[in-house]
């Protein structure tokens, strides 16, 4: 999104979906569509918007936008956010899912070192875990949910959670035969996070599978 903004190029403004985002009140919001319909660039649009990070920076990509004019816009750089992308998890057996997932936690987690001043002592020795790419998979399972932690406590404001192709993992595995060790983590990896979290103010995640039986019948 910022790429295409600062170089000027065509772009159809889609930035009353921020506005829709804050005004639907749903915690956890799924949106499947087939690839090539901009998932990954809205996702991308909603991090630059949320983040408190780079705040002042960030305000400038939105100018002469939709979103600029809406009374919205007081949300803009008002919290914490994790952006996350499974995209490339592919693997053809689960203990190269396992590699491939130590990968993805260790690149997000190098993201965020300058939350490492300050944390406790048991905070820190489990941070730096993941950065070593020594976390064991059940620590991975609850990654997401400890980096929520470590934003609200630094900021004091709930998280905004982004996953973009939340389903690549398990389509991975359903394809070469080792669906039910990848859906025992994702259950948890998605459920620490999205369920019962404290520490979260929503999350939004795109995919290409809807999620069967969710309708109320």
């Amino acid at each position: 999104f910022k790429k295409i903004i600062e170089d000027n190029c065509y772009y159809f403004d889609k930035t009353k979906f921020i506005e829709d985002i804050i005004k639907d009140k749903a915690e956890v919001k799924l949106f499947t569509r087939p690839r090539r319909f901009g998932k990954t660039l809205n996702l991308s649009m909603l991090k630059y918007f949320f983040d408190i990070e780079k705040k002042e920076e960030n305000r400038e990509i939105f100018k002469n936008l939709y979103i600029e004019k809406s009374e919205y816009f007081k949300y803009q750089g008002a919290n914490p956010v994790i952006f996350i992308s499974l995209k490339d998890l592919g693997a053809l057996s689960w203990g190269e899912m396992t590699i491939s997932l130590k990968y993805l936690i260790f690149e997000l987690f190098n993201n965020y070192r300058y939350l490492k001043e300050g944390l406790n002592k048991d905070d820190l020795s489990v941070f730096e875990r993941y950065l070593n790419r020594e976390a064991n998979i059940e620590e991975i399972k609850t990654s997401l949910k400890f980096l929520s932690k470590l934003l609200y406590e630094k900021y004091n404001k709930k998280v905004i959670l982004l996953i973009d192709e939340y389903d690549k993992g398990l389509t991975e595995s359903y394809t070469n035969n080792y669906y039910k060790e990848a859906q025992n983590f994702f259950t948890v990896f998605f459920g620490a996070v999205l369920k019962d979290n404290v520490y979260l103010e929503f999350a939004v995640m795109t995919g290409i599978i809807r999620v069967i039986r969710a309708g109320i019948f």
